[in-house]
């Protein structure tokens, strides 16, 4: 096989579709764009499910703010203001006396500010408060569970119902946690040295004789996109790292994590096209929330239209991050001809995902 020869360690399955006709190049990009696109759209409970996951999780932290708005405000004037309209005097007020996850009910949270806050807390490396640092921590775990059925669902395309779903979750988490260890060690290493050396120590350095501010701010954006640019290696790194686990049933993160980084070097051109694809798709939407999300309402219909605009614009970011994995997927599959092989687990009755198809015949 050449070049396409990498591995020879898969396994033949002849439930999977045969290999799409090989195409190079940016049509291969492209491709696996569309692709990508088809494979979410053949999964819609894949997309259901994980939307109500992420709805579930929501739903203490939501209980909890809840909670302390209404002990703040009691049965004061201030609360039927509130209820009719926002009332920022008593905002302000409420944010300069909470705590924990009452501090992080700021203005910034309305429409599209949530998430260019959240970016920016991102990169100027900000502490999150504790009680949203739990729930960040029981999403990601959440995720690293169901990852696994995803990508083998994507990687099959075809139908693998609850059976195989979770049996195929259940033998990734374990492989996916060992990858999880070793991509908390790169970002903590990212945030706490890499950040520190350019914005720290080396920003003021390179400024401390500049004159020009826009000289200045240009050095900043530069050095923003560096740090930006090396968390998008890395998260492509660790994506392909479980695209490579579920297709080839690789057990090693090590192994896994070198060989991604291999697909990576061999196909920088289709691997950062696809990536940068998917984040202008990304962008466009945002701006498009960022102009047509709606303010903070008053009551009755108006509060109900903004909750169901924002979980509108939350399912399409869900889509986008599925879609992410689906197209990542279908561009390793297509690019070394593996889209006939699996990566199924050992089949051990009932929890094989082949079990299913034996249930399902039944």
């Amino acid at each position: 096989m050449g070049s396409l020869s990498e591995e020879v360690r898969l396994k033949p399955d002849t439930t999977y579709p045969k290999p799409a006709k090989v195409v190079s190049g940016f049509s291969r990009t492209g491709a696996a764009w569309v692709q990508g696109w088809k494979r979410v759209a053949g999964a819609p409970a894949i997309a259901a499910g994980v939307f109500a996951l992420t709805f579930v999780l929501a739903v203490p932290l939501a209980l909890t703010m809840r909670g302390m708005l209404e002990a703040h405000l009691g049965r004061s004037l201030a609360a039927d203001q509130a209820a009719d309209g926002v009332n920022y005097d008593w905002w302000q007020e409420f944010t300069a006396q909470a705590s924990g996850i009452g501090s992080t009910f700021v203005p910034s949270i309305i429409g599209a500010g949530a998430t260019l806050d959240n970016i920016s807390s991102l990169l100027d490396g900000q502490k999150e408060i504790v009680p949203v640092v739990s729930a960040l921590a029981l999403y990601l775990a959440a995720w690293t569970f169901v990852a696994g059925g995803i990508l083998d669902r994507y990687a099959r395309q075809r139908r693998t119902r609850a059976h195989g779903f979770f049996a195929a979750s259940g033998v990734y988490f374990f492989r996916f946690l060992r990858v999880a260890v070793i991509a908390g060690i790169f970002y903590w290493w990212m945030f706490d040295f890499v950040r520190y050396w350019l914005f720290v120590e080396w920003y003021p350095d390179l400024t401390q004789d500049i004159a020009v501010e826009r000289t200045a701010f240009a050095i900043r954006v530069a050095m923003y996109a560096l740090f930006g640019a090396l968390l998008v290696f890395g998260n492509m790194v660790f994506d392909y790292t479980k695209v490579r686990m579920v297709v080839e049933d690789r057990r090693s993160a090590f192994g896994a994590l070198m060989a991604a980084l291999r697909f990576i070097v061999r196909n920088p051109g289709r691997t950062s096209g696809l990536y940068a694809l998917n984040s202008v798709v990304f962008v466009a939407v945002f701006a498009l929330w960022s102009v047509v999300a709606p303010g903070a309402g008053g009551a009755g219909a108006s509060i109900w239209l903004v909750f169901v605009a924002g979980q509108v614009y939350l399912l399409a970011r869900l889509l986008l991050k599925l879609h992410f994995l689906a197209s990542q997927t279908a561009l390793f599959q297509g690019s070394l001809a593996h889209a006939a092989y699996t990566a199924a687990p050992e089949p051990v009755w009932p929890d094989s995902p082949a079990a299913e198809t034996i249930v399902g015949q039944k």
